[in-house]
């Protein structure tokens, strides 16, 4: 596989370990808040949404992380799974909560998808 692939998958996974962070563990402090836009009443209510919001930031790192690691073709499979899940979980987003999601979530996820097939 190629290195840029592997940079773009690398990226991907920690941008999903940056969000899970934030949702997890500072929803309710100043960065948590400030991707979120909620004041300290609201972001406390919401908190174990973005918590389990967060896991699944986790999982999808956890996946590409995967894809780097393991031998191909399972590697490379994994690769194309998850970021084919990155991708569909943004477009989701984006209609559904926030159209800012579709170019930070959505498209590096399309980009690093059509590099990996690219790379096949």
């Amino acid at each position: 596989m190629s290195t840029a692939a592997q940079i773009l998958v690398a990226l991907v996974a920690a941008f999903h370990v940056y969000v899970m962070v934030l949702e997890m563990f500072l929803w309710e402090r100043g960065p948590g808040r400030s991707l979120s836009g909620f004041d300290a009443e609201m972001a406390r209510a919401t908190a174990p949404l973005a918590a389990n919001q967060g896991l699944y930031n986790g999982f999808l790192a956890a996946g590409l992380v995967w894809g780097l690691i393991a031998a191909d073709p399972t590697g490379r499979h994994a690769q194309i799974f998850f970021l084919s899940c990155v991708v569909v979980a943004g477009v989701y987003g984006a209609a559904t909560a926030n159209r800012r999601i579709l170019f930070v979530q959505a498209l590096p996820g399309a980009i690093a998808l059509a590099v990996v097939l690219a790379a096949g």
